[in-house]
């Protein structure tokens, strides 16, 4: 089997808060050593590891260090590892967004991105133009994608404003569209980060679906990033755990799970979090965004059948009529059991600061850890809800104990066994 992408030491350096080193002195002095006297950059040898929960003492980071693997034709490769640990730089750099400071990237055939919402569309051209301009950025005849546009069409479920500009479509319509571009006009590489996370659960599983057909019966090659470790392991055959800008794991998917999910095991953290920027979905709007939370009674242990209180506070940049937050429950495998959705909206006013408390009456959950995501969505069921912002495993907790009462219907619990609890009875009928 063929080697499609190679990456050869690849690594990427920025400067914190800066494009290109923008002073003066900087430039020619880089430009100087490395142009003229021919030497090695000296800004090379600086900068520090990419954690973004330290403050450091450079000014340059390395994103990415020293990256070396290969991906074979047909493999489907999930990119795993924390806000922060370089996957989206990784698939950047693949896709030719931007050039890594030192090292090559070798790729055999036509690469089809989707890095974000929106990615290569241009918003004042309809959905059906840019689905023509997108087919001609991969080298692709008019006739070949006249010959896919219907299949394009129908798949993304955008049909009805297939010839509306794209600056009116909503971040969903975007990203349907989007994914069935890279996916149907046949380039040999797919690159997909999380940007499906956008799309609603239906049209998720299209996706996943067609990237498996992709991989599977096309033969093509697929990148998948995403933080859902069940959609890791049902589409993918091999796993990288990026580490603060390094591959901490390369292997059978499985395996790096398990490596991730052991290197990560939820602590117990501040019972208080202040978001940082890092942790907000980056394909949002951020008109409205979740700025705090934390547990009311300052304790992250709760019994199977007890009350979890929980305080978010939200902040507006613009006036929403209508918006609540939405709580979801992830276990210990990052897969989503459960979420709550209040059925009361309220409203926010510019620079408005808004603190709400919620109650998860007796969630029943089994031994085990679990994190709580939070979302701001903007709209109802009438209308539609679009979420202005998404943050994943703020706040984690513990189920360590059962009530008495539930006692006597569990002689023998163990966290193996699942993450929701019920009961049940049985009687004999014949």
């Amino acid at each position: 089997m063929s080697t499609a992408i190679e990456f050869n030491h690849v690594s990427k350096q920025y400067r914190l808060g800066l494009v290109s080193t923008k002073t003066l002195s900087h430039d020619i002095r880089r430009f100087w050593i490395t142009n003229v006297l021919g030497k090695e950059d000296p800004y090379l040898k600086i900068g520090e590891t990419n954690d973004r929960a330290s403050k450091g003492n450079s000014e340059y980071v390395w994103a990415l260090r020293d990256i070396d693997f290969k991906v074979e034709q047909g493999d489907v490769v999930g990119i795993i590892g924390k806000n922060g640990a370089g996957k989206s730089t990784l698939l950047k750099l693949l896709s030719r967004v931007t050039g890594p400071t030192t090292g090559t990237i070798k790729a055999r055939g036509r690469i089809g991105s989707l890095l974000e919402v929106g990615t290569g569309f241009h918003p004042e051209l309809t959905g059906r133009e840019n689905i023509f301009m997108n087919g001609a950025i991969l080298g692709m005849s008019r006739s070949e994608i006249q010959a896919k546009l219907d299949e394009i069409i129908d798949f993304s479920g955008c049909e009805r404003y297939i010839d509306t500009p794209v600056k009116r479509y909503s971040s969903g319509m975007t990203v349907r569209l989007g994914f069935a571009v890279a996916a149907f006009l046949e380039p040999e590489i797919l690159v997909v980060d999380e940007v499906l996370a956008v799309g609603d659960a239906e049209f998720q599983k299209k996706a996943i679906g067609k990237m498996k057909d992709v991989s599977t019966g096309e033969g093509r090659t697929v990148l998948f990033v995403s933080h859902n470790m069940a959609s890791i392991r049902s589409l993918c055959k091999t796993g990288v755990v990026l580490d603060k800008g390094s591959v901490a794991y390369m292997g059978n998917v499985f395996n790096a799970v398990d490596f991730y999910l052991s290197q990560n095991a939820f602590v117990q953290t501040a019972t208080h979090v202040d978001i940082e920027e890092s942790q907000h979905d980056k394909n949002r709007s951020m008109d409205a965004k979740i700025i705090m939370a934390e547990f009311v009674d300052d304790k992250s242990v709760f019994a199977s059948d007890e009350d979890i209180r929980i305080r978010v506070k939200v902040q507006s940049r613009v006036n929403i009529n209508e918006c609540r937050v939405n709580i979801g429950i992830y276990n210990a495998d990052e897969t989503p059991i459960g979420s709550y959705s209040s059925d009361a909206f309220f409203k926010l006013k510019v620079g408005e600061l808004k603190l709400l408390e919620y109650t998860l009456h007796r969630p029943n959950l089994a031994l085990g850890s679990y994190s709580l995501a939070f979302s701001v969505g903007m709209g109802n069921a009438q209308t539609g809800e679009t979420n202005l912002d998404v943050v994943h495993h703020v706040l984690t907790f513990d189920i360590d104990r059962m009530s008495k009462d539930e006692k006597k219907f569990f002689v023998k619990w163990d966290k193996s066994w699942g993450t929701m609890r019920f009961e049940a009875s049985v009687k004999e009928i014949a």
